[in-house]
């Protein structure tokens, strides 16, 4: 091949790439095979992840196992996303809209957080959102410590084992409690990534509170840069 036949080659090539979506992957022949069985079987975990979310859903759809089922609840709010998503994102608990709705963070805390999930380059179906407790407390008040108990027991705790996330963000105090210990503070453990159970956990403030202080958006979204960070890291 002469230099001629070459550049041609090259430009058509070039050609070729910037025609490709985003995330392109070239695969020469003999790696088609191993991506397609990859494929595949991150395709069975998925279906088998979602099988199992759907299942243990099914068992506390009318719960009454702690004093939230029977305080006005309109429905038990599950959480939604990837059933295998590298990323997951736990609240305090369901809202007006998300009673309503059945869904979590669907408010105007959720639509904020959806702008953040967004500016990380990701989106809510790429990421699992979930919350500590699945029952909205009256008036949106704080979970008592046996709600979040109980809950976090019978549900919380077992859509990370079947989802498990590399990273778990933690939004506000009730959420970093949670997991971290009732003695954990939100000022000051927040942007500081913490291994538990073998997940890095990195509690942020609730996007309520922004909502209430939009100063600390920034300081959130550096908390944010973190989890990209570190997300890219872990995936490498």
């Amino acid at each position: 091949m002469n230099a001629e036949e070459l550049a041609k080659k090259r430009a058509n090539y070039l050609s070729f790439l910037k025609k490709q979506p985003k995330g392109f992957l070239y695969l020469d022949e003999k790696q088609k095979p191993v991506a397609a069985k990859h494929a595949a079987k991150n395709a069975d975990e998925r279906a088998k992840n979602a099988d199992e979310i759907d299942a243990l859903n099914c068992n506390y759809r009318d719960c009454t196992a702690c004093p939230l089922g029977s305080q006005g609840r309109t429905q038990v709010v599950f959480g939604k996303g990837l059933a295998e998503a590298t990323l997951m994102f736990v609240g305090e608990g369901p809202g007006k809209d998300e009673d309503l709705q059945g869904a979590p963070f669907v408010g105007r805390s959720g639509k904020l957080l959806t702008q953040i999930i967004e500016a990380m380059g990701l989106s809510r179906e790429s990421v699992y959102i979930s919350n500590v407790v699945k029952c909205r407390p009256p008036e949106n008040r704080t979970p008592l410590p046996n709600e979040s108990s109980t809950c976090k027991d019978l549900l919380l705790l077992k859509e990370i084992a079947i989802i498990k996330p590399k990273i778990i963000c933690t939004l506000g105090a009730t959420a970093t409690k949670a997991l971290l210990g009732d003695e954990t503070k939100i000022t000051a453990s927040r942007g500081m990534f913490v291994e538990w159970n073998g997940t890095l956990v990195l509690p942020t403030y609730h996007p309520a509170y922004l909502l209430r202080n939009p100063a600390e958006k920034r300081t959130v979204w550096e908390d944010m840069k973190k989890i990209m960070a570190k997300l890219a890291e872990l995936e490498a």
